[in-house]
């Protein structure tokens, strides 16, 4: 048996999670400011050169990528759970505000059209997110400004702006203002493509003093919340019957179980490849040629086009929207609450002549579905503790339970983007605890469906309460134990699970055997989409796009296999 792990508590990132949470106790705004020592003295993996003069490019850029682009002019944001809460602190109908969104963090984020940002948030996670982010975004933003303010170059970045070109003699003047080498200046010019004079000459006009203001923080707020996300759900399911039928959970994302399974994507291919080829989305116009005589790796480009295709047309997306419920796969958004949006789909109404080919050469009789009563009760995965709050809501509001399934991004210390690990130990920073569990998939069900990447089965992973709250120090503690799998999903998730199982609270700082009393199915699949301590780049300054397909798909179909035996009997 797995033994506790030491614990991996550092004092430096306590200090700053200690010192972050006292000041956002205040009524009034706390200044970011306040928090840049605490967070520099941290030394944190990804932001390594917060104390250097000067700029950490891949620290600024991976800030960047999580907030919208109106931070650029917000000196004020905002959190709360709920619109209600909003309301209850002088902040009515932000959800009128305009909504705005960051590239790589799914958040419901709403601008004033002035100076002010609103965040929901689900939970203590998205403080211990967003919080870092934003010091990291106004240090690295304010040594930008310290260089850029030199007259000299304020004038070129005025003239750039009013439509002077570039020039080599411009770039090679700012570039060394910066002290930026050749690779740290091409990661500027793609993080801000056309508007980065723009971008440049706001940065130089003045010096960043972002204020922050956490309108609720008890725990009974977060609880709130997700209550009122729930209700939305249980409003539309209510015609399925959704508080009387068992339940498959599965936490993943919101396209890939509906494109396995709806047949949306193939039944619209020619349309799709007319599309790609007039757009060339990511430049993948090509790869349609290259993988059209193969099944799996067709689909997988299909789905991945799917969105641009979606995104060009509101019709189009009504139409997928009516295929999909004709075929008993219902999509529900939350606007007021958690930015967590779900599906219900009833397992009698799929149609297996639509399903991805990979499903139908199984052998398993898929006709038998229509005789069950199952629903599938998928979420857009939530961050760190969110998972605990809306899977505990999940388990005391449906029928019952028959398996949860958990599938998500992590990163690695051994592996390579595009790798699939299974774990069946996880250690929990925000519980102490340490899970045993039978993970129900092994390296043979994923790697069935895995292209390219290899699948690691029998791996350890650790449940961090931000990106940004590591250091070399602290992951050192957790690779001398085996620990190589990081993520923020997997500990809230089995914290839940363990409430379902036993009737008390879950435990603090044990060692938790979920081998006993387990009456369903846990499965954990994480899809490699970092390598932060031996390609430090790939974390900071990248997306996983086309090349997470791959995983994706590998595990999306490992989960419905999973569920499909069940249903079957096979």
């Amino acid at each position: 048996m797995d033994r506790a792990i030491p614990s991996a508590g550092n004092e430096e990132i306590e200090l700053y999670l200690r010192t972050y949470y006292s000041l956002l106790r205040s009524s009034g705004a706390i200044r970011v400011r306040s928090l840049e020592e605490t967070h520099a003295a941290m030394g944190s993996s990804l932001h390594v050169q917060a104390e250097e003069p000067l700029p950490d490019i891949a620290a600024f850029t991976y800030a960047v990528l999580r907030l919208p682009p109106c931070i650029v002019q917000t000196n004020l944001v905002v959190l709360g759970q709920s619109e209600e809460v909003f309301d209850r602190r002088s902040y009515p109908n932000v959800a009128n505000w305009q909504p705005v969104e960051a590239p790589a963090r799914r958040r419901k984020l709403f601008f004033d059209g002035r100076d002010t940002l609103a965040a929901f948030i689900a939970s203590v996670s998205d403080i211990d997110d967003l919080i870092p982010i934003l010091t990291t975004f106004q240090i690295e933003w304010n040594k930008l400004h310290s260089f850029l303010s030199e007259p000299v170059i304020r004038a070129h970045l005025d003239a750039l702006v009013a439509g002077e070109p570039w020039t080599e003699e411009v770039i090679e003047l700012i570039r060394e203002t910066l002290g930026l080498d050749n690779r740290e200046w091409q990661q500027l010019q793609r993080l801000f493509g056309d508007r980065l004079a723009q971008r440049l000459a706001q940065i130089a006009a003045r010096r960043k003093d972002l204020r922050v203001n956490l309108l609720a923080s008890s725990l009974t707020d977060y609880h709130r919340a997700t209550r009122g996300w729930w209700d939305t759900i249980a409003v539309q399911g209510d015609e399925m019957f959704l508080r009387y039928r068992p339940v498959y959970f599965v936490s993943s994302n919101t396209h890939s179980l509906i494109n396995v399974l709806g047949g949306y994507a193939r039944a619209r291919e020619a349309e799709i490849v007319g599309f790609l080829d007039e757009t060339n989305p990511e430049g993948l116009r090509d790869e349609y040629a290259r993988v059209r005589t193969s099944d799996p790796h067709r689909c997988n480009l299909l789905y991945y086009t799917l969105r641009f295709f979606l995104r060009s047309d509101r019709r189009r997306r009504e139409d997928r929207e009516a295929w999909n419920r004709q075929r008993g796969i219902h999509h529900i958004a939350n606007p007021l609450y958690l930015d967590v949006d779900a599906q219900i789909i009833e397992l009698n109404k799929l149609d297996p002549d639509g399903f991805d080919p990979r499903l139908q050469t199984l052998g398993l009789d898929l006709a038998k579905l229509r005789h069950s009563n199952a629903l599938i009760v998928n979420v857009d995965y939530p961050l760190g503790m969110a998972a605990y709050q809306l899977l505990s809501q999940v388990m005391t509001s449906v029928g019952s339970i028959l398996g949860v399934y958990i599938m998500g991004k992590a990163a690695t210390l051994n592996g390579r983007v595009g790798d699939v690990m299974i774990p069946n130990v996880v250690y929990d920073e925000h519980s102490q605890n340490t899970f045993l569990f039978r993970n129900c998939f092994t390296a043979r069900d994923a790697g069935n469906y895995l292209l390219y990447g290899t699948v690691f089965d029998n791996q350890k992973a650790v449940t961090v309460r931000g990106t940004l709250l590591q250091n070399r120090d602290f992951m050192h503690v957790f690779y001398k134990e085996g620990y190589t799998d990081i993520e923020m999903e997997a500990g809230p998730y089995l914290s839940a699970v363990y409430e379902n199982i036993y009737p008390k609270r879950y435990p603090v700082n044990e060692i938790v055997n979920l081998f006993i009393n387990a009456r369903y199915d846990i499965g954990v699949l994480h899809y490699v989409s970092d390598t932060p301590y031996s390609k430090r780049q790939a974390l900071l300054s990248e997306s996983l796009s086309y090349r997470g397909v791959d995983a994706t798909y590998a595990t999306t179909l490992a989960i419905l296999q999973r569920i499909f035996e069940q249903e079957t009997g096979q």
